[in-house]
């Protein structure tokens, strides 16, 4: 997350905070309630440096996390880098929010995400109220980091499909 933070910055003010489970060095994230207030607290540090409209950007659970802190407070999007559409243990799908939502929001998944299958998410982007935006990044993993195979296939370096992301999100937080 630590290189998308600096590849975001180009666009714009970045709040960037861990959650406490992190900060106690813990494995095991903590309850929604606490990484909720987490990332509440993050985003009232925020606004008083917004120039702009404010997106929440979380890779992973931080996505969606943001997608539940945006049923809350008033923000202009969400932005989930690897959505964890499925429960890595259970498989159970993570949709409640997702159907929840009313503010845009903007999935960057790769092909190879075990955790958001993309058949899976198109299920639930139709039953979404949200408008809702897939930029999908080709042999690559719930990091977005694309496969060798896929580099040597297309040429494609992974500088070059990052940068096809950040310019989805600049186009997205554009309007």
């Amino acid at each position: 997350m630590l290189a998308w933070r600096h590849r975001v910055e180009a666009l714009g003010n970045v709040q960037a905070f861990d959650y406490p489970y992190m900060r106690a060095g813990r494995k095991t994230p903590d309850r929604l309630p606490a990484l909720l207030e987490a990332h509440r607290a993050a985003l009232a540090e925020a606004r008083p440096k917004a120039a702009g409209p404010l997106f929440l950007i979380g890779k992973s659970m931080g996505g969606r996390i943001g997608c539940h802190l945006a049923l809350e407070e008033e923000v202009a999007g969400v932005i989930c880098l690897g959505y964890p559409l499925q429960s890595g243990s259970s498989g159970a799908l993570r949709d409640q929010v997702l159907l929840a939502l009313r503010r845009p929001v903007l999935f960057v998944q790769g092909t190879r995400d075990p955790l958001c299958p993309l058949d899976k998410l198109e299920i639930v982007r139709a039953r979404m109220t949200a408008p809702s935006t897939l930029f999908v990044v080709e042999g690559g993993n719930h990091s977005l980091e694309i496969s060798s195979a896929q580099r040597k296939a297309s040429g494609e370096t992974q500088e070059l499909a990052d940068s096809r992301v950040l310019a989805t999100i600049r186009a997205f937080t554009q309007g």
